[in-house]
């Protein structure tokens, strides 16, 4: 699961892939911006960009298991939201329609970081003018997010093998020591790595 987070991009060589950088990224924001702007009730709207995003999928030639895994992983969170509609009236509609908008969103945002890679598209944020501390956080971010998930790794098992108790209170008391240690470590990396950027004349 942590390499569908962490490394979603797919190489290939079809049209998809060939396309500019920067007119994927238009396109995805323009799929993004349609869909939130759909009237609720627009369910053969909803099912011909579903349609339209799935034969673009076709096309990126990724295996669309890997499509559908990414996006079961990021749906929770989709349905977390829109199951505060159900509490409105007319509720169940709402939380249809919220939750077809947030798949066919979730869909735009896989199929272009499937297809494009992160530093592409920095590099399109750089000529948009997008504000340098912005672009610059972005990189840092993708780059220690590995860094994060290898340490927690190392914490986990460095916890268990000193541990011979089980149960689900330790196991909620395992993690939240792991979360803690975690937390602690990479403030401490986020100083020295700041520490060392600015000994070597970086600057915004």
């Amino acid at each position: 699961m942590h390499e569908e987070l962490l490394n979603p991009y797919r190489h290939g060589a079809s049209l998809i892939h060939r396309l500019p950088a920067p007119v994927k990224l238009l396109g995805a924001a323009v799929g993004v911006l349609v869909s939130v702007l759909l009237p609720r009730t627009a369910w053969p709207a909803y099912a011909g960009m579903g349609a339209g995003l799935l034969l673009v999928a076709l096309l990126t030639s990724v295996p669309l298991r890997h499509l559908g895994r990414r996006l079961l992983i990021a749906e929770p969170f989709a349905v977390g939201v829109a199951l505060l509609a159900l509490l409105q009236d007319h509720g169940l509609q709402m939380f249809l329609a919220m939750l077809a908008k947030s798949t066919l969103c979730l869909s735009c945002v896989i199929l272009l970081n499937s297809t494009t890679r992160f530093t592409d598209l920095l590099q399109v944020f750089r000529r948009l003018r997008v504000p340098p501390l912005l672009v610059v956080t972005l990189a840092l971010m993708h780059r220690y997010l590995f860094v994060l998930f290898e340490e927690m790794g190392r914490l986990r098992r460095a916890r268990r093998s000193r541990t011979f108790t089980s149960g689900r209170v330790f196991a909620w008391q395992l993690t939240a020591t792991v979360a803690a240690q975690l937390f602690v470590r990479t403030s401490e990396r986020a100083e020295r790595v700041y520490a060392a950027m600015c000994a070597r004349g970086w600057k915004l």
